[in-house]
């Protein structure tokens, strides 16, 4: 029997917060300085909405932010610059990670990543906050304060995990304190938070010792991996298998109890931490991300998938176009399952409806824009967990006929470049022609959808394992 799925949509609805949209992960800040980055960047912010980017080691000694030359500090703020120009130019703004450590002033030399960003604390936390100072302070004569205001400050990467912090909890809190005293200096309007966290971590106790020293938190920042608690971060495919559907909400769930009143962003997320997970590049990533965004729409205030592209630097840079990257677009900036997974969800509107029914696998949401109305449907769960092709049906109650229906589908079939890609042969380095075809093989197509009506509208679909359909029904 097919699972229905009902709602009255002349019923009260409750707003959806395009949370998706405040932020997406651009990797390693040099890598903004590429052209087929920015490219990659511009076009996803045009089609997808993404309000921010947020990168790793803008301090990096790779930037040139600060070093020692014939034993006198220099600093240049030039290669920054050019990074935010890109972005601002865009029309996109930063999400400001304070990170790595600058070698001139680090404690110690643990590096982390093949770009060896300094993971050591400072050896001095004055000469720290005087850089931290002297960055802002630039940022806003160059751009203006009201500028300078809308870019969150995130204070570091992951300090709960030694390969990211090579200090204890107590150091990363006096690295928090000399951040946002540095900061507050120069505008107490600016936004500042932390910890920064991976798996929900720290929050607590990040929150106590602020109240403690009476220091300001904006905003509480985590990340989260459904591969994070299970397995071992060598072993992605059994981490993935040993999760749980619906772990990343779950984990939303508690952030949100844990910040309290405080916006909670989650600066990173993704089906997996893995930077060569072959499912990145299929649409079972698709399905996850649709299920995922939705369902913490309710429980946070941003939410930033790493990452944006494929032009990524934290192991070797590789040639194949589909390599599991964690990219939205792949190398040649051909959209990904994910990509054509977060412009359905930019489509929707603002207005949700309550949704009458439950699956195993299927969730269905129904969402009012202008004129029209939305079901997105995903079918999804976990590798090596039940799963099957279901054909589903929605009732619509409390509404009119439409003018007209569409289906949008991501599945194996549709949207679907990386078979297409293995179609031609899984060419390394692909011709114009075949990159063209592949992005061809990337787009979503409106389907007719035929409907009944009499008391209610019902439209029927078959949802493929791994699959992200949204619906579309006109009004006048």
């Amino acid at each position: 029997m097919s699972p229905t799925f009902r709602s009255d949509v002349s019923g009260p609805t409750r707003p959806l917060l395009h949370v998706w949209e405040f932020a997406v992960g651009g990797g390693h800040a040099p890598l903004a300085l590429r052209s087929d980055w920015q490219s990659h960047a511009r076009r996803a912010h045009a089609e997808l909405g993404f309000q921010h980017v947020r990168f790793h080691g803008i301090l990096s000694d790779d930037m040139g932010t600060l070093i020692t030359h014939e034993g006198k500090a220099l600093t240049s703020f030039f290669n920054a610059d050019q990074v935010l120009d890109a972005l601002l130019d865009m029309g996109i703004r930063p999400l400001v990670e304070l990170s790595f450590m600058p070698a001139t002033i680090a404690s110690g030399d643990t590096t982390v990543f093949a770009y060896r960003g300094n993971v050591c604390p400072p050896r001095d936390y004055g000469e720290w906050g005087a850089l931290i100072e002297t960055l802002v302070r630039h940022w806003v004569d160059r751009y203006g304060a009201a500028e300078v205001r809308s870019w969150p400050f995130e204070i570091w990467n992951e300090p709960n995990l030694r390969q990211f912090w090579t200090g204890t909890q107590a150091e990363y809190f006096e690295l928090y304190r000399h951040s946002v005293e540095a900061i507050r200096q120069v505008d107490p309007e600016l936004v500042v938070g932390g910890p920064a966290s991976a798996r929900n971590e720290w929050i607590p106790e990040f929150l106590e010792f602020c109240a403690g020293q009476g220091l300001p938190v904006d905003f509480v920042s985590t990340h989260h991996y459904p591969t994070d608690t299970f397995g071992s971060q060598g072993d992605t495919e059994f981490g993935r298998a040993a999760s749980e559907r619906g772990v990343l909400h779950r984990q939303a769930a508690r952030g949100r109890e844990q910040a309290g009143s405080k916006p909670l962003y989650y600066t990173e997320w993704n089906s997996s931490s893995d930077s060569r997970d072959p499912l990145h590049d299929e649409p079972y990533a698709a399905a996850f991300v649709a299920k995922t965004a939705l369902e913490s729409a309710d429980l946070v205030d941003g939410y930033a998938f790493w990452g944006v592209s494929d032009i990524f630097a934290e192991d070797y840079f590789p040639s194949v176009p589909f390599h599991g990257g964690f990219g939205l677009l792949n190398l040649h900036g051909i959209p990904k399952p994910t990509y054509r997974a977060f412009e359905l969800l930019h489509g929707l509107g603002r207005e949700r409806h309550e949704v009458e029914g439950a699956h195993a696998t299927v969730d269905v949401w129904v969402v009012r824009g202008k004129g029209e109305i939305t079901v997105l449907a995903t079918n999804h769960a976990p590798p090596r967990h039940p799963i099957g092709a279901e054909r589903i049906v929605v009732e619509l109650s409390g509404t009119a006929a439409p003018l007209g229906g569409w289906i949008r589908r991501v599945d194996t079939d549709h949207a679907n470049p990386k078979r297409a890609w293995q179609d031609m042969g899984s060419p390394e380095y692909p011709s114009e022609a075949e990159v063209g075809a592949l992005e061809a093989a990337s787009r979503l197509v409106d389907e007719p959808i035929a409907w009944r009506y009499g008391e209610r509208i019902a439209v029927e679909c078959t949802l493929p394992p791994h699959a992200v359909a949204a619906i579309r029904l006109e009004f006048a």
